[in-house]
């Protein structure tokens, strides 16, 4: 949680926070906390089991 909520804004995690806080609206930033917490803890989960991190390209981008 802490390392989503003082991120930068051109990270893939910010893209992926302010994208669910555009859909559902301001109320809904601890959602969108939530959900980007959950999706960087599946991203080191991944690095960790698998030795490289393979989804650092960022949005929009290949």
């Amino acid at each position: 949680m802490e390392a989503v909520e003082r991120t930068r804004a051109d990270t893939p995690m910010r893209c992926v926070k302010d994208r669910i806080i555009d859909r559902r609206g301001l109320g809904a930033r601890n959602v969108a906390k939530i959900a980007a917490a959950r999706k960087l803890l599946s991203v080191v989960y991944y690095a960790l089991r698998d030795g490289e991190v393979r989804c650092l390209t960022q949005q929009g981008r290949r």
